[in-house]
């Protein structure tokens, strides 16, 4: 099946999880719903992608919601960006709601420039891992930024990663050592104009190790997933590898240690993105982004099966004759894969 969400203005779905009675929460923009200029949209729906509730954050300027998942008391966590609240520009934003999505308590993190939240994990204490970037000054653009909060959103902790060029962050998880692995892009460290970035720290966000992959020429993170073996698979493009001029999907796995065991491209002769990776049950892996390739016209969705090693089962485009892209993928407990985009 296949849903929409939306009115007469641009609506986008950028995030999806399963909920524990086997339907679905979404988290994107609205600009059909709320302020014109931009609301988090917060979207629940049944198994069978019929929406049970919508809930809209923001203020009169531009809010965006970027991941989202359901928390330890059965409510939701999701974070993003305002510039309607905080201290200026942009903020990073965590919103807590209950299981209605009904707002129970929201912190803005950041100071009169822009900060971006992108993902969000809870901890074991009950409290919150965000992943974002942070404008440092002229001479130093953006550092990752990493925030652990307490259960009521509360900073706890504050650390920034980066040099003198653009740095991002897009993925956060917990690691099995009561640290935290971060995935993002550099342009201080690595090989070429970007590369991936992959930030390994202690509890406290103390720096222990980082990774770079990429070449001579542009290759940016999206997503990333722990695997059943300890390491990490990562998605994203490269215009350093591949068949494309306008970059490939790239797919990288790593030890549990950053190394890289093996990566693979996908795609044609004009631009395709992985934007969300995830290990499935037969310990392949399936990934979800977009294609000028194939498909029909301008950009369609793609969605990519892979075996363990990254050598690819099948692919499938979905879409028109417009823009379509895939967002975010996960397998669902019947085996199957959802995906949400715009």
């Amino acid at each position: 099946w296949t849903k929409t969400f939306g009115g007469t203005n641009s609506d986008e779905g950028n995030y999806v999880n399963q909920t524990l009675d086997g339907g679905f929460i979404i988290t994107g923009e609205t600009r059909s719903i709320g302020d014109s200029n931009g609301d988090i949209w917060l979207i629940k729906t049944d198994a069978y992608g019929n929406d049970e509730w919508i809930q809209s954050f923001g203020g009169s300027n531009r809010d965006i919601g970027y991941s989202v998942l359901q928390t330890m008391d059965g409510g939701y966590i999701l974070t993003g960006t305002t510039e309607s609240f905080g201290s200026g520009g942009a903020d990073a934003w965590l919103i807590k709601t209950d299981v209605d999505g009904n707002e129970q308590w929201n912190r803005t993190f950041g100071s009169v420039d822009h900060d971006y939240g992108y993902s969000v994990q809870q901890t074991t204490d009950g409290g919150y891992i965000i992943v974002g970037s942070t404008w440092i000054s002229w001479s130093s653009f953006y550092d990752v930024l990493l925030i652990k909060t307490d259960d009521e959103g509360n900073e706890e902790w504050t650390q920034t990663f980066g040099g003198s060029e653009y740095e991002w962050g897009d993925f956060v998880l917990l690691t099995s050592d009561g640290g935290y692995i971060v995935e993002g892009s550099t342009g201080s460290y690595g090989n070429g104009s970007f590369d991936i970035w992959l930030i390994k720290t202690d509890g406290d966000g103390n720096l222990e190790w980082t990774q770079t992959f990429g070449g001579s020429e542009y290759d940016w993170g999206e997503s990333m997933q722990q695997t059943i073996d300890g390491g990490f698979i990562i998605t994203g493009w490269t215009s350093s590898f591949g068949n494309g001029t306008g970059g490939n999907v790239w797919l990288i796995k790593t030890d549990v240690n950053g190394n890289e065991e093996w990566s693979q491209t996908f795609g044609g002769d004009i631009s395709d993105v992985g934007f969300s990776v995830k290990q499935t049950i037969d310990g392949g892996y399936i990934v979800s982004g977009e294609t000028q390739s194939f498909g029909d016209d301008s950009t369609d969705l793609w969605l990519i099966k892979t075996d363990n090693n990254g050598n690819e089962i099948w692919n499938q485009t979905f879409g028109g004759s417009n823009y379509d892209i895939g967002k975010s993928v996960l397998q669902t407990d019947d085996g199957g894969f959802v995906i949400t985009g715009f």
